[in-house]
């Protein structure tokens, strides 16, 4: 049994508590409505975000009504954020089912997902929380403008790490930040408690978008998207940004000016995929990791020693390790 698994088994109740509710809040009179969600949520993922709101609330001081509501709202918003980027992105698998999109098309999947959306708000109104509803409200932006700036880095060829690590802080971080802060908050956590929380759970989730998009460079058939997806969709991540601006200049120029040129052929992306592979990039984005996670443990030991603060820190082991 791996770390994640380890600490799902531990919160298992608070986490069927948590999928009980989002079933609830997402059963309607419509039987359309509830076969499209029976069908997405067949498959729950690692749900990772909701695990972070518990575990953040068992550190601080234990789990409420309230923070099964905001885990399920968290989870909600996360959900509607990737049934539209299946959308956008044209994708037909997620996690080896078909996507939403795939089998009832574009205009019931939005729909879908602003059904997400709107339970997401409910589920947070429902703690009669202001700061967890402006949190919900201000992450709807985040991770609009998350995906925006990754569209803008790749229409004016920024290929830099300074403007990745921001994109990602937005598309990712971002809802890792909240997941933690309101987990907390439920929990009745003061904010000078959660300066450093804050950091650490941003640490986590540029790690795990850095190592999502590690996969993009090696084939594996249990990986929801085929290798080399990332730059079918112009987007240029942190392993090839490092080759662009460390390789030697004639392979750098090349790739530089296939990246510029767009609309890359199939023998073209796995050029690249290999130029960022045998010119360090992979070994740097490992390195980038491990220097985020020394940055987060020095944070989380100032905390008092508890199985939840140990927990984080295995958390943090499993996303940088983990093999899909």
């Amino acid at each position: 049994m791996n770390i994640l698994a380890q600490t799902q088994q531990t919160l298992d109740k608070e986490l069927d508590e948590m999928n009980a509710l989002i079933r609830r809040y997402l059963h309607t009179s419509n039987p359309m409505m509830n076969e499209v969600v029976a069908h997405y949520l067949q498959t729950k993922g690692k749900q990772i975000r909701p695990l972070l709101v518990l575990l953040s609330a068992r550190m601080f001081g234990g789990v409420t009504e309230h923070t099964i509501h905001a885990a399920a709202a968290l989870e909600m918003l996360h959900n509607a954020s990737l049934i539209h980027d299946d959308i956008v992105d044209e994708t037909k698998l997620r996690r080896g089912m078909a996507t939403l999109n795939a089998i009832w098309g574009n205009h019931v999947a939005v729909l879908v997902g602003d059904f997400f959306v709107s339970n997401a708000l409910a589920a947070g109104i429902a703690t009669g929380n202001i700061q967890i509803i402006r949190a919900l409200s201000d992450l709807g932006t985040e991770l609009s403008l998350g995906e925006i700036d990754q569209i803008s880095n790749a229409r004016d060829h920024r290929f830099e790490e300074k403007a990745y690590l921001g994109m990602i802080n937005r598309k990712t971080a971002s809802l890792f930040m909240n997941c933690v802060r309101i987990g907390a908050q439920t929990a009745g956590a003061s904010d000078e408690e959660l300066k450093g929380m804050d950091r650490y759970a941003e640490l986590l989730g540029l790690c795990f978008q850095i190592k999502d998009d590690i996969f993009d460079y090696f084939p594996d058939s249990r990986i929801g998207k085929p290798t080399g997806n990332d730059l079918r969709e112009d987007k240029v991540t942190l392993p090839l940004i490092y080759a662009l601006h460390n390789a030697p200049s004639p392979d750098a120029a090349t790739a530089l000016e296939l990246l510029k040129r767009g609309n890359l052929s199939e023998e073209e992306i796995q050029e690249l995929l290999l130029f960022a592979r045998e010119n360090g990039g992979i070994d740097y984005a490992f390195a980038r990791m491990r220097q985020m996670q020394d940055e987060a443990d020095a944070i989380i030991l100032t905390y008092p020693e508890s199985e939840w603060r140990e927990r984080f820190r295995s958390l943090f082991d499993f996303i940088i390790s983990r093999d899909r």
